[in-house]
């Protein structure tokens, strides 16, 4: 038996470090996950090089709920991506939510069991990226901006949508330095310091004034991260309708409309690295 699952990344309109609330919304770059039966163990292999303890986790957790002894039915788990690993862009959510659903899906087949539901697979998800140590709040708006699509704002500390819908269909420019920055080494007491200046951002987010409550979030978390907040204004200089950090970095993200993607284009190319083109995706994780 084979499985293809898609999961998309996602990108920061409130990081939730600093207050424990956020919200993301999904984007088109994802990870792809096949799972397929084998006759024994977990075997685990990735297109980025990668550690695999995160996707050992994932699929681990889920013989561990239906009881499966791995020694008597295997699975065999690739992922390729097109999202950046390392970048803010949400891409451990994308992939755990993508492997727990792929092993989900073939043993409850295979065994005639009851599926997980939605929910029980971010939660595991979730929970393996925890004990991973590859997110510092659980990061339940990632999680389900990754795994629903759309946009969302939630209570990351009691698991809990305060917002969850779907989003207008724009164009995003993602820009990715030449340098990676994990979300599990950053210091959360240093992001805490702004927690009222976050706390101001997350309420334009709760009146679904998502550009606004990105820009603000960029310029706060940039000046606590030590990233150039200029790469953002020079986004919005060139007429981008919002722009600012996604996640803890390194990644920047633009949202544009055909009248200045390539002006915003042009006013990043001044800087190393690469600007990625996507868009938001209303559709979330699902079986290929």
């Amino acid at each position: 038996m084979k499985k293809i699952i898609r999961s998309p990344g996602s990108a920061t309109i409130i990081n939730a470090i600093a207050t424990g609330f956020g919200s993301a919304f999904g984007i088109g770059l994802d990870i792809e996950c096949e799972a397929k039966t084998v006759n024994d163990s977990i075997v685990c292999f990735n297109d980025v090089g990668a550690d695999n303890t995160l996707m050992e986790l994932c699929a681990k957790m889920v013989y561990t709920h239906y009881n499966i002894d791995e020694s008597e039915f295997g699975v065999e788990l690739k992922t390729k991506s097109s999202l950046p690993m390392a970048s803010g862009l949400s891409s451990s959510s994308a992939s755990s939510n993508a492997i727990v659903k792929a092993v989900s899906s073939i043993i409850s087949q295979e065994f005639d069991l009851t599926p997980l539901s939605d929910m029980e697979i971010i939660n595991m998800a979730i929970d393996a990226s925890l004990k991973a140590g590859v997110t510092i709040t659980g990061s339940f708006d990632d999680a389900t901006a990754s795994y629903f699509g759309g946009v969302v704002a939630t209570d990351n500390k009691n698991r809990k949508f305060i917002i969850k819908e779907k989003m207008d269909d724009y164009k995003i420019l993602v820009y990715m330095p030449n340098f990676y920055s994990k979300s599990g080494d950053s210091n959360p007491e240093r992001m805490k310091l702004l927690a009222p200046l976050v706390e101001t951002a997350f309420g334009f987010a709760k009146e679904k004034n998502y550009f606004k409550a990105l820009n603000l979030n960029g310029l706060i978390y940039s000046a606590t991260l030590g990233f150039n907040s200029s790469i953002a204004i020079d986004a919005l200089e060139a007429g981008a309708l919002a722009s600012g950090l996604s996640g803890t970095g390194s990644s920047f993200v633009a949202i544009v409309d055909d009248e200045s993607i390539d002006e915003v284009k042009e006013s990043w190319s001044k800087y190393e690295g690469e600007v990625i083109p996507t868009e938001v995706d209303n559709v979330g994780c699902k079986i290929l």
